[in-house]
């Protein structure tokens, strides 16, 4: 008899734990915040309608073998490229261009410490990325492509999932632990949306540039030079979704431009939050 009360207590025991370690992990995001530091404007194609770089909520979601991250925006995801017609095939999208960066160690100086190239962002020292989930509406290996040419050395710790998930507002990738590791409450994170661009400038990973003045296909409100974040919303303060978090947003997302001499000017530096 004691030995089967003490196996039931265990079994008891392991289920518990197993229910814990599967508690999600959830972010919200303020409305009316996608404009980076506070001064973008949409690019004026009617494809860019109004709250579709806006994110609400990110949850993070731990699935035995396997990792579901779900970033949802203020309006429905539309496809006005037609992705699926591709050659090869996209991901059911056109617009957004999400990228997961996660601080898996929260150790001073440890991990990476610019973003990918295109997006003008750095982190803190002490909120280094050791890994980072795309998010893109093109082919797997068009993406992966752009990693290896525009970002060698970084390309070990870039996550590319095999497939995106589209519902009503939310995208969802399932990637593997062995890609990403076991989240725990220890890690960091830090979500970026930006604009997809199929023909990018030089070195840029997949991401529409930010000018001064808004285009067709540009967004506005920031700099000629290549110093301003290509960002149009982060998760800032608690992460809870107040409206103060707009302003922790704006904060964060702040640069300096120094002309053409790019070693004078003062990028974006970017917080990372940790779950619960």
């Amino acid at each position: 008899m004691r030995a089967v009360a003490w196996m039931v207590a265990a079994c008891l025991m392991f289920l518990s734990a197993g229910v814990t370690a599967g508690e999600p992990v959830v972010f919200a995001d303020p409305t009316g915040d996608d404009s980076g530091p506070g001064t973008y404007k949409y690019p004026t194609a009617a494809e860019y309608k109004a709250g579709s770089f806006d994110m609400t909520r990110v949850e993070i979601a731990d699935k035995g073998d396997k990792v579901e991250i779900a970033v949802t925006m203020k309006v429905r995801i539309e496809d006005p490229w037609d992705s699926k017609k591709w050659s090869p095939p996209g991901q059911g999208f056109s617009l957004q261009f999400i990228q997961i960066y996660v601080d898996t160690d929260h150790k001073a100086g440890s991990g990476h410490k610019d973003g990918l190239p295109g997006l003008n962002i750095r982190f803190a020292e002490d909120g280094r990325w050791e890994k980072v989930v795309l998010i893109s509406p093109q082919p797997v290996s068009r993406t992966k492509m752009e990693v290896k040419m525009k970002a060698k050395e970084l390309a070990a710790d870039v996550v590319v999932p095999k497939a995106v998930s589209v519902k009503g507002k939310t995208l969802t990738v399932v990637v593997p632990k062995e890609e990403l590791g076991t989240p725990d409450k220890t890690w960091g994170w830090q979500v970026v949306v930006q604009s997809n661009e199929g023909y990018p400038d030089g070195n840029d990973v997949l991401s529409r540039d930010v000018n001064e003045i808004e285009g067709d296909h540009r967004f506005g409100g920031g700099s000629d030079w290549d110093c301003d974040p290509q960002v149009l919303d982060i998760l800032a303060g608690a992460g809870k979704g107040k409206d103060d978090e707009k302003k922790a947003q704006f904060e964060a997302l702040k640069y300096t431009c120094a002309g053409s001499d790019m070693s004078k000017a003062k990028l974006a530096e970017l917080p990372m939050l940790y779950g619960k």
